[in-house]
């Protein structure tokens, strides 16, 4: 696990609902489980600075640092996806963007990654769709300077054939039995009576190998997808093995926090 990714699974899953704020030294002590080096780590929180995802703030242990604004989007965005997609709801209309083309090359391979983290799929290099609006859309768009027409629309067509080429739910399928077979393998591995800090490493394991789906599996409508589809026995995994360690785990991030 990089440095940087820890440190956002760590802000999303952990520093969020504690007021958004940790001092180094704290970020220091909390990545050493993940066996992640302290020059790492300052290396790692430097670079969302200057990407704009924290912003140094003084707190009574000493220096630190805090979510931006635009860091809460993105982790308030994540978490609707990572908890709560069993309950997203879907009327049968598209959420579609269109927007000119990108002639920059990094800029468009920018946009591209963004919308295909917030649930987008592209139909075109125009025209995206996803099965619902994004809280953080307006903020990606405006950012990149990109115009676009948005709105909902029922598609002409079977749902059902527009999400198999918007998607490949193949591949998306053998991730999802890859990662619970190897998730089995994590937590099995976790002895009983385990120290918290051993129990914070796994399970932040176990939410930054679930979180990866963020990139490929936008939470698609059940009535859009295969019987037997391997996501729900995955996300029912997931669910009740990140809820079991939560409590040992929370537990270290505020011992060390302190």
């Amino acid at each position: 696990m990089h440095a940087r990714a820890a440190l956002f699974d760590l802000y999303g899953d952990h520093l969020r609902s504690r007021g958004g704020q940790a001092s180094v030294a704290a970020l220091v002590r909390l990545m050493k489980p993940l066996e992640i080096a302290a020059p790492a780590v300052r290396t790692a929180v430097s670079r969302m600075v200057r990407q704009g995802w924290l912003q140094p703030v003084r707190l009574p242990q000493g220096a630190g640092y805090g979510l931006t604004p635009k860091c809460v989007r993105r982790l308030d965005e994540a978490a609707l996806r990572i908890y709560r997609a069993g309950t997203l709801s879907w009327r049968g209309r598209w959420h579609v963007i269109v927007f000119g083309p990108v002639k920059d090359r990094a800029r468009r391979e920018r946009i591209r990654a963004d919308l295909t983290f917030l649930g987008y799929a592209a139909l075109s290099e125009t025209t995206w769709i996803g099965p619902r609006s994004s809280i953080e859309l307006d903020n990606l768009l405006d950012s990149e300077g990109v115009h676009a027409d948005r709105f909902d629309a029922a598609l002409e067509g079977d749902p059902r054939e527009l999400v198999a080429r918007a998607w490949d739910l193949t591949a998306i399928g053998a991730a999802y039995e890859h990662w619970l077979s190897e998730a089995v393998n994590l937590v099995g591995a976790l002895p009983g009576g385990a120290p918290v800090d051993q129990v914070f490493a796994t399970r932040s394991k176990l939410v930054h190998g679930w979180r990866n789906f963020l990139f490929q599996d936008p939470g698609l409508p059940p009535e859009l997808l295969p019987s037997g589809w391997p996501g729900e026995k995955a996300r029912a995994y997931f669910e009740q093995e990140a809820s079991r360690l939560l409590p040992a785990a929370a537990a270290f991030v505020d011992r060390e926090l302190l």
